[in-house]
């Protein structure tokens, strides 16, 4: 399963500028949810809070209010049954592009053979496995980017969150990655049971 509920979440922010307190309320009271098995986008311009809602589902910010849940549990923090592709691809530096997914991978606790064997077939699956031993500070903006989605597929999230992953990527991968990205996040034989399928939030 991969239901996602937000349920009345607000999100305020506090900047200083120029010496004067300013506060900024990026979500406010926003209910919605997405369903096993759905795709749904969240479109507006920007500065409208996409990202910020995307960040309060993943758990790396808190909400001022409200609550988010997936599958019933509410949102604490970051979880391996959420996976989230950012518009840049926030890779570390010092390792390498196999090395940036297994991090995900060890992380959730993989260890052994199946920990090298993941992260190569989703780097198989971006179209990298000539550049699986280049840094970061090697790779072209859309190669950093597909590492990304290499790293939040790995660990097989029950939910997707997408902050304008594609951005970065040139017009035919535009076409090509979020193909590979759904059937490999809805299976065909996933569609055929139900009930098994994961939901993917997407902003653009």
């Amino acid at each position: 399963m991969g239901e996602v509920n937000f349920v009345d979440v607000s999100k305020r922010f506090s900047l200083r500028v120029a010496g004067v307190l300013q506060h900024v309320q990026a979500l406010d009271r926003v209910s919605f949810s997405v369903h096993d098995g759905e795709i749904v986008a969240l479109i507006g311009p920007s500065g409208c809070g996409k990202t910020t809602a995307l960040r309060v589902a993943m758990g790396l910010d808190p909400s001022s209010g409200g609550r988010v849940t997936v599958d019933g549990r509410e949102v604490k923090g970051c979880g391996h049954d959420r996976g989230m592709v950012f518009q840049h691809a926030e890779l570390l530096p010092w390792l390498s592009a196999l090395q940036n997914v297994m991090f995900g991978l060890e992380m959730k606790g993989v260890r052994g053979q199946p920990l090298r064997a993941t992260a190569q077939k989703y780097l198989d699956l971006v179209g990298l496995t000539d550049s699986q031993n280049r840094r970061p500070h090697q790779l072209s903006g859309g190669m950093k980017q597909r590492v990304g989605i290499a790293r939040a597929l790995a660990i097989e999230p029950k939910v997707l969150l997408l902050d304008e992953p594609f951005g970065a990527l040139d017009a035919r991968e535009r076409i090509e990655h979020p193909e590979r990205l759904v059937e490999e996040q809805h299976p065909r034989r996933q569609r055929e049971r139900a009930g098994d399928a994961d939901a993917l939030l997407h902003a653009l």
